[in-house]
């Protein structure tokens, strides 16, 4: 069983950065792919990035391609996204997700995914 906690959430104005962290526990935390999923209120879980087990390959959705990108440290168990040039589109909480599967690819889509955080809130305001 994994347990996964996100961290680095909240508001920040249009244009700015933030960093979310997702601590893992609970396995062999390079035999997991990592994503992050976002949920704005009313709309879908939708894809942000994801990450293979070795941090060889990595994956963004199309509306944060270029601003956003996915990284981990397997010595420390945790994964992280850099946000920049956000935009108030980005408010939502953001979830991180873990898999296990084969070390060099990543689901893009929600399914998969067997572990869930609790999800941190990003509001970017205008």
């Amino acid at each position: 069983q994994v347990q996964l906690v996100e961290s680095g959430g909240g508001l920040v104005q249009a244009g700015g950065s933030l960093r979310l962290s997702c601590a893992a526990s609970g396995g062999t935390f390079s035999n997991y792919a990592l994503g992050w999923f976002r949920q704005a209120p009313g709309k879908e879980r939708e894809f942000v990035a994801a990450i293979d087990g070795l941090g060889a390959n990595t994956y963004c959705g199309d509306s944060v391609t270029g601003r956003f990108t996915i990284s981990r440290d397997n010595a420390k168990n945790t994964v992280y996204l850099q946000m920049n040039s956000l935009k108030p589109g980005d408010t939502a909480v953001y979830f991180c997700a873990a898999e296990r599967r084969g070390p060099l690819t990543a689901a893009t889509t929600a399914g998969p995914y067997e572990y869930w955080g609790q999800g941190t809130q990003v509001t970017v305001s205008s």
